[in-house]
Parts: structure tokens; C-alpha cells; sequence
């Protein structure tokens, strides 16, 4: 026998038409709330999200609603969410994006609702003029996802009279069952992985420029990256990479459901992002015992302070990084992966069980 819900009914509202980390996450923490909570997950008519996820939603019991609409502030959110809200006495709404925030404000209007924010990427421009602290206002949490982007909202997000501030770290979305055997890339190929959406300001330029240090030593490897390209940034990327000399090497995988099968079969998890608030794949990656490399920003040092073991270039330093590629093959090459102590304290650190009693905590 299912076991009954033991909070308010809750909104997931994701309304991105891309399909990445903050999408993925809005889908993982309905599926790991749906036991206690009946879940409403409201998202864009036709986006990824539906077309990825919505039957293995509704197999679990989660009510999927879409809405059509062409602009952020628009009619067909502000009365399609209000509606959907109203007819299934929903009191908790959980909101991933940023964008659609203005509309979704006159969707609550006079409504009684827990409203709660979670915030997943770093934030640069202020959101503390008039418009935006009435927008604001109403938001009992917002919820960061590290110790960085709880600084960044504080900095960025005008609070509310009401409004409290939590960090909630994210469970592993892939927990490792099966790790690679150890294995020595000293005389055969390197195997590099990046894995996000490729998109400016994610890393794979820089990954991709990195490895020219290798191409230039004549060491073999391939540098793999996993993700979609963003359509607004594809002519970008591909007319760089086409210019690269060792472009063979570079393997575009696109979008995968099976990322576990790259993560076993890499050496180095190589991710210069510009941006990140804390990344996913990052800390699966961690999780595997790979190798792994990143900027000196953002959430990078946090991890590190957390006591992770992984190297990290100075921020956005090309010739860095190359030096930082360099020092993690030399450390390959004589000490074993997979990495055991992070693997160990990733699965520590970074359980459903933990998320799930944090979030349960603010919910009503």
C-alpha cells in the first residue's frame, strides 16, 4: 500500500525551454518528494523537460501541467499557473529559473502560499530596485544550493520582510554503483570527459584549448564532451573548434541519460567553468574517483574546503589550466583511481535521504 502524503500539495515550476542542470534538478527533487506530497509539476508546453520526462512523471503519480507562451512576462503564465494552482489547493510552490518570476508574482497574488526559490546558478546583476523587491516580497525561502550562491543571493536578491535563507546541497542525481578498476594512463591514450551543455561560459573552449599542451607534446587522448549545444551559441562553438588542429580529438557526444558509462571510462573530469553555483556532474564526477579539474571560482573552493581532493587552475587562465592538466596527468600516472576518499565522503555528503529532511523541514 502507497503510503499517504504527509504535507500541503506542492508546485514544481521549471518554465525553461533548455534542458539542463536546474531542469534536471526540478525533476529530481519532484521524484524525491513525490512519497510525502502530492506534486503539480508545471513547466513549458514542448520543452525538453516534457518531452524527457513527463510519462515517467505521471508513472509516479505526478501531475504534469504545461503551459504555452512565447514571452517571460505573459498572460498564458499568469492565469494558466494561477488556475492550475487554485483547482489543486496547492500551498507550497517550489520555483527553478529566474526569468518568468514576474509573471509568475501576479500568479500568487492574494493567494496563501509557502513560496519557495531555489537558486542553482550565479547570479551577476542586482535585483534590488523597486520592481524587483515587490516581486520578491512574497518569497518565504530562498534555498542555495552551496555556501557561494547563498553569498551571491544575499548580494543580488532583495529579501522580504518574512523571507529566510537555505542552504540545501544536492543529492547525487547518479550514485556510483559499479567504479572503473584502476587503471594507469602513462602509456596509452588520456581519456578527458566534460560533461554540461555546451553554452558560453560552462568551460569547453577552455577545455578544449587546455589540451593543446598535449597535442603539442604528442600525447594521445581524446577529450569527450557530453551535453547539448545550446542553438544560440552552436555557430560559435563549431566554427572555433573547426580551427583547432587537434579537432579529432574532441568528440561531441551530445545529450546521453547514461552518463555513468563516461564517468567509468575517463581519466580526468576537465570542467574551467566561468560560472557555476555548484555543479552536478562536477560532484558526480567526484563521486566516480576521477581525476577532476576546475577553476579557482565560485563553489570550487567551497568543495575543496569541504575536503575533496582535486586540482584547480587559476580563474580563467588558459595557460594555468594547461599547467593544472599537466600536474593531474603526472598524478595519474603514479597514484590509482579511482580516488577512494571522494568517493566515499560524495556519498556522505550528498544523500536523497539529507535533501529530502531539509526540504521536508520548510514545507507546510
Amino acid at each position: 500500500m502507497l503510503s499517504k502524503p504527509t504535507l500541503s500539495n506542492t508546485a514544481i515550476i521549471c518554465l525553461s525551454p533548455y534542458y539542463g542542470g536546474m531542469e534536471m534538478d526540478a525533476f529530481r527533487i519532484a521524484k524525491l518528494l513525490c512519497k510525502n506530497t502530492n506534486i503539480t509539476l508545471i513547466i513549458k508546453k514542448d520543452s525538453p523537460l516534457e518531452k524527457q520526462h513527463r510519462t515517467e512523471a505521471e508513472d509516479l503519480n505526478i501531475q504534469v501541467e504545461s503551459i504555452g507562451f512565447f514571452k517571460n512576462l505573459s498572460l498564458s503564465i499568469i492565469f494558466g499557473v494561477r488556475k492550475i494552482i487554485k483547482r489543486n489547493n496547492i500551498k507550497n510552490v517550489i520555483y527553478f529559473g529566474a526569468s518568468e518570476l514576474k509573471s509568475l508574482y501576479f500568479s500568487f497574488l492574494g493567494l496563501d502560499i509557502n513560496l519557495l526559490i531555489r537558486h542553482g546558478t550565479t547570479k551577476s546583476r542586482s535585483k534590488k530596485d523597486f520592481l524587483h523587491r515587490l516581486i520578491y516580497s512574497k518569497v518565504n525561502f530562498h534555498i542555495a544550493i552551496c555556501e557561494h550562491l547563498a553569498k551571491n543571493v544575499k548580494e543580488i536578491i532583495p529579501f522580504g520582510k518574512n523571507t529566510q535563507l537555505k542552504i540545501i546541497y544536492s543529492s547525487l542525481r547518479n550514485m556510483p554503483s559499479d567504479l572503473r578498476d584502476s587503471q594507469v594512463c602513462k602509456d596509452r591514450q588520456i581519456s578527458l570527459l566534460h560533461l554540461a551543455r555546451i553554452t558560453d561560459g560552462k568551460g569547453q573552449i577552455d577545455a578544449i584549448e587546455a589540451c593543446q599542451v598535449l597535442y603539442n607534446m604528442k600525447k594521445y587522448f581524446t577529450l569527450r564532451l557530453v551535453g547539448d549545444i545550446d542553438p544560440d551559441y552552436e555557430d560559435k562553438f563549431l566554427t572555433f573548434l573547426n580551427k583547432i588542429p587537434y579537432k579529432d580529438s574532441i568528440i561531441l557526444e551530445g545529450f546521453t541519460s547514461n552518463v555513468a558509462h563516461f564517468y567509468r571510462n575517463s581519466d580526468i573530469f576537465i570542467f574551467p567553468s566561468k560560472g557555476e553555483g555548484l555543479s552536478n556532474s562536477f560532484i558526480e564526477a567526484l563521486s566516480y574517483g576521477l581525476a577532476c579539474i576546475s577553476y579557482k571560482n565560485t563553489s570550487f573552493p567551497e568543495l575543496s574546503g569541504l575536503g575533496f581532493e582535486f586540482f584547480m587552475a587559476e580563474d580563467q587562465n588558459i595557460d594555468s589550466l594547461k599547467n593544472t592538466l599537466l600536474t593531474t596527468i603526472e598524478y595519474i600516472e603514479n597514484n590509482s583511481i579511482p580516488i577512494d576518499e571522494n568517493i566515499d565522503l560524495a556519498k556522505s555528503l550528498f544523500t536523497t535521504n539529507r535533501e529530502i529532511q531539509e526540504f521536508i523541514a520548510i514545507l507546510i
